[in-house]
This record gives C-alpha cells, structure tokens and sequence, in this order.
C-alpha cells in the first residue's frame, strides 16, 4: 500500500504533461501560408494573384485573426502590383486587410495528429474601409503536435463594389483599355499554425527535451493528489490496479 500514492501521483503527474494543454494558442505560419485571388478580365480570362506577405493568430477561445498587407499584392506584373496598390486598395490610406473568425476552441483542443476535419466558421472582412460578413467553408488538418493546416474548401466570392472598390477596378479597366473586368472575386487560402505551447522542445544537441510542468499543470496535479490522497485505501487499491501496480 506503501506505493500506491506515490505511483498514482507520478502517474497523474507524467499524464498531465504529455498531453498539449487545450488552452494553448496558435500563431500563423507565414512561409507555409498563402491567400491567393483571381481576377477575370474580358468576360473569361482568369489571372491568379496572392500577398507576399500575411500575419495572424488563433488565441485559446477560437477567435481568429487574419491581417495582409496589401501592399505585398503580387500579379507577376511589376506595373500592375503598382496600379493595385495605387488605384484599387489605395494602400496609403487603407494599408491592410483584416479576417476575424471564430472556431469552435473544443475542435481545436480534440484534433488529432493525422485528423481532417471539416470547418464552418462565420467570419468578417475588413478591408478599404467596409467590413462585411462572409461564412468559410474550410478543413482543418492536424500535420502534428505543434502545426495545424487550415484551408478553403470553397473559393470565397467577393464583390468588389460591397468593400468600396468598384470604382478602383473601373480605373484598371481604363488603363489597361480592357473590356471588361469583373467585379466578383475569387479567393482562397491555405493557413498554417504552430502551436504557442509546444508539446516537445529540442535541445541544443537535436535531442527531444522533456515537458516542463507549467503553473497550471501543477496546479492540477496538487488537486489530483489531494483527492487521492482522501481516497480510502479500497479506492487507492482499485485505482492502482487500472495501472496494473495493485500486488
């Protein structure tokens, strides 16, 4: 019986720390991470588009948050990233675009390493001033502990003319003595996150370090062990035996 508490803490204890606390956040990716766009000139010809550069966030209550400068607009076409930015986003006034979503923080806490899952979440655009509601049809892929993939499993359609930029694609039209350009817009994304609390840690060798008890995981193994320890010696036993200690 001697052993039982000391197995049970320890037990509680190793358990505890191997699992990813649920509350942890997760931070975008940039260089596995891309929003790309499509615009469709002269009825039928569509050219794809992304941003350079992209920043983001998921805190632990499932609240996104998405920002693109959009002076990192790239077309392939110097003259045009130029006109973009000038005559469409107007980046010297309006000089990023913004995404806040909310997740369901139990889906993210659940998922396993190899898991896909599918994701609806209502979102808001803010972008040249107007924000507007958009729903995201999306799946969610846990790569491992410490990265989870996110992408559209539906391009979303933005009219231009609902944040304001009618009259800057009507002004890219001109110049560029086009027919025609679109004012809805395709967009999707593919959105890559690493864990704020990684579940393994590696040392200067390359070799894995062990977890670390945090304040929150102590304080959970101190109620863990003031309920065994209350327990009688006909609970300790039957407890223990789950671990195949009991003799």
């Amino acid at each position: 019986m001697n052993r039982l508490i000391p197995t049970l803490l320890c037990t509680t204890l190793v358990g505890t720390l191997s699992v990813p606390s649920a509350m942890a956040g997760w931070t975008l990716d940039p260089e596995h991470s891309q929003v790309a766009f499509v615009s469709i000139k002269s009825h039928d010809i569509g050219e794809a588009h992304h941003f350079e550069e992209i920043s983001g966030q998921v805190d632990d209550e499932g609240q996104a948050q998405i920002t693109i400068p959009l002076a990192s607009v790239e077309t392939l076409i110097p003259i045009r990233n130029e006109r973009m930015r000038e005559m469409l986003f107007k980046t010297a006034q309006y000089d990023t675009a913004t995404l806040s979503a909310k997740i369901d923080p139990n889906l993210l806490a659940e998922i396993q390493p190899g898991e896909i899952v599918s994701v609806v979440a209502e979102s808001t655009l803010s972008l040249h001033g107007q924000s507007q509601p958009l729903t995201l049809d999306m799946q969610a892929a846990q790569i491992d502990a410490d990265t989870l993939m996110v992408a559209s499993t539906k391009p979303v359609i933005l009219d231009a003319a609902n944040f304001g930029l009618g009259k800057g694609v009507e002004k890219l039209r001109e110049i560029a003595g086009l027919e025609r350009i679109s004012k809805a817009v395709p967009v999707t994304f593919v959105l890559t996150f690493d864990t704020d609390q990684p579940a393994t840690g590696a040392t200067a060798a390359g070799d894995t370090a062990a977890p670390r008890a945090t304040p929150e995981t102590m304080a959970q193994y101190q109620a863990y062990r003031a309920t065994i320890e209350a327990m009688t010696d006909e609970q300790k036993e039957a407890i223990a035996a789950l671990f195949g200690e009991a003799r």
